[in-house]
């Protein structure tokens, strides 16, 4: 399969956090990450793929020493808008720019498949963290649960991009496993359960073009043909509801210390 293109995430910067306004009401995934760090007692800790500064910002009351990684410009930009004493660095997550053995916790939220080397983030991660320290992975898995979201149903060829974007959680933790990293978990992090009802669905903030990647790379055509085949099937029954059912998962090991 052709690989897809690459998300333009400069041109979705500015509004990109409208997503998180979204889901204000659901911190499981922060409050997963704070837990990490807080029962580490980490004290420097990178975000890879940290976009405009969103889970950083969970864990500030943490620690001073904060600090997020991406390849986007915009992203970062937006993220300098927040007053946070983080340090915001851009590059990509298969080249950390850390000294080996400085980082308590390195972790990545629904990231890793816009890594164009994934594997090698995890050796990476691996080299920059301290011994004890640890690595966490959060994000959902279309490979081991076909998640019931109608995005995949109305827009052609979403699902079967998503499959050849994200690595599965079996190999995932192969590649901790082969980098060296102990005591590998993973759990359910975030379960979303947001059906939409008739027309109500266009009111839905992530189907907009470049609310999800998914969307956005599609092409003009292929996302206006999804609405079309949304207004057909609501033409035929008016209450029709769309599923929004999305299992997020994370995934950690530790540095033998």
């Amino acid at each position: 399969m052709k690989s897809p293109p690459r998300v333009d995430y400069d041109a979705l910067a500015p509004t990109y956090n409208t997503r998180f306004e979204a889901a204000s009401a659901r911190p499981d995934i922060a409050r997963a990450l704070a837990d990490l760090a807080r029962n580490l007692h980490a004290h420097r800790i990178l975000e890879a793929g940290c976009g405009t500064g969103h889970w950083l910002a969970g864990l500030r009351p943490l620690t001073s020493q904060c600090y997020g990684l991406d390849p986007s410009a915009g992203m970062l930009a937006q993220a300098r808008r927040q007053s946070a004493p983080w340090r915001l660095l851009r590059g990509r997550g298969e080249r950390l720019p850390f000294a080996a053995g400085t980082l308590d916790m390195v972790y990545c939220v629904n990231a890793l498949h816009h890594i164009a080397e994934p594997r090698a983030f995890v050796h990476e991660a691996r080299r920059a963290l301290r011994p004890g320290g640890l690595l966490a992975l959060i994000g959902m898995d279309p490979h081991g649960r076909r998640e019931s979201w109608y995005i995949y149903e109305y827009f052609a060829g979403s699902y079967e991009t998503d499959l050849a974007r994200f690595p599965s959680w079996e190999v995932v933790l192969d590649w901790l496993d082969a980098a060296g990293f102990t005591q590998l978990t993973r759990q359910p992090v975030e379960h979303i359960l947001d059906p939409k009802k008739g027309r109500a669905v266009f009111a839905d903030p992530f189907l907009r073009k470049h609310a999800v990647s998914q969307l956005a790379l599609l092409s003009d055509t292929a996302y206006a043909a999804g609405l079309r085949r949304i207004e057909t099937a609501l033409a035929a029954n008016e209450n029709l509801v769309f599923p929004v059912d999305i299992l997020t998962e994370m995934v950690w090991g530790y540095v033998k210390s």
